[in-house]
């Protein structure tokens, strides 16, 4: 949904977003960009489709234009005749975000209001969150497992380019330790695509019983462990052909980032590979990440920080990995090797 707007046009949408959220659950309720998604479609088909009324649904799909969702083809005073096509990927993109199992609807469960209207202050250090509002790094066993759940609401992107990447990486790869892999939802996902892998999540004691309910969930009971451990205390665990950093590097500073690859490169076997999966500093990125953003200006123990690719893939090089890649998809993946 790319679109070029003047800044007084953008701060019309931003100013009106809540109605524009209202538009777009409503045009996923109806089903209608279902219809216009395939398009083009006339104005008149949709009306008579979805029994609304020509003149109103007109208004209704300018809304949906202003918003960079559909393209409109018109010719002459007759708008029964106007022809509609959506954005590829609409329907998906706006289920993702208003649907019932929105990643939004989970961020929006955050105590975000406590800084609503009183950011000046916050920057200032007047306002923040306290640890029962957020912890970081999470203090109790209730808080990692409520982080880790949030966490796991949020792979999809991670998971559909593993996926279509999973020849390439796991041939020939027989343990994987996802370091921080939270409740083990990546790893089980990696398990599905590679049979002959065994895969250890490597993350905080407290996180073990998430782990088991994923191992029972996914069905995965041999080859799905837990490595209970703290990668800021020590090294990592050896013993592994294949380690991943999956949204685990933003979170800390840039000397805590090196540490962390150079413990990676250490730990790996000779020829291993290391995963890197973050969202990296796009407009797009720092658009889908926006609350995230807004919610932890009252955070200061956590960095949370957006970086190029060009960091990941320099810092590798530097540590001593080689064939550098960076893998497409919905979130890039870096992948790096030790020389074997």
């Amino acid at each position: 949904m790319s679109v070029t707007l003047s800044p007084r046009a953008l701060m019309s949408l931003l100013v009106n977003g809540p109605k524009a959220v209202d538009v777009l659950e409503t045009a996923l309720a109806l089903g209608l960009l279902d219809a216009l998604e395939p398009g083009p479609v006339r104005l008149d088909a949709l009306a008579d489709r979805f029994g609304v009324r020509p003149l109103r649904l007109y208004k209704f799909l300018d809304c949906l234009e202003s918003l960079g969702c559909v393209t409109r083809h018109e010719s002459g005073d007759d708008i029964a005749g106007a022809s509609y096509r959506a954005v590829p990927g609409l329907r998906d993109a706006v289920l993702a975000v208003v649907g019932p199992d929105a990643i939004e609807r989970d961020r929006d469960r955050y105590p975000w209001r406590l800084l609503h209207g009183r950011l000046a202050e916050s920057l200032r250090g007047e306002v923040g969150m306290s640890d029962d509002d957020f912890a970081w790094p999470p203090k109790t066993d209730a808080q990692t497992a409520d982080f880790e759940r949030s966490m796991a609401a949020g792979l999809g992107p991670v998971i559909e380019t593993v996926r279509r990447h999973a020849d390439r990486l796991w041939a020939d790869r027989r343990r994987l330790l996802d370091v921080g892999g939270g409740d083990g939802t990546l790893a089980a996902h990696v398990l599905d695509t590679a049979p002959a892998l065994r895969a250890d999540v490597f993350n905080l004691p407290a996180v073990a019983p998430l782990v088991a309910a994923t191992r029972a969930d996914r069905g995965h009971p041999d080859r799905l462990g837990f490595v209970g451990g703290d990668f800021l205390a020590g090294p990592l665990p050896t013993g592994y052909d294949a380690m991943a950093f999956v949204r685990v590097l933003h979170d800390w500073p840039n000397d805590v980032a090196r540490r962390l690859v150079e413990q990676a490169y250490a730990a790996l076997e000779p020829g291993g590979l290391l995963l890197i999966a973050e969202e990296f500093r796009t407009p797009d990125r720092l658009a889908v990440q926006f609350f995230w953003s807004y919610f932890l200006i009252g955070v200061d123990s956590c960095v949370s920080r957006l970086r190029e690719v060009e960091f990941y893939t320099g810092l590798l090089a530097e540590v001593g990995f080689t064939r550098v890649a960076v893998l497409p998809g919905g979130w890039e993946l870096v992948t790096a090797y030790k020389p074997g």
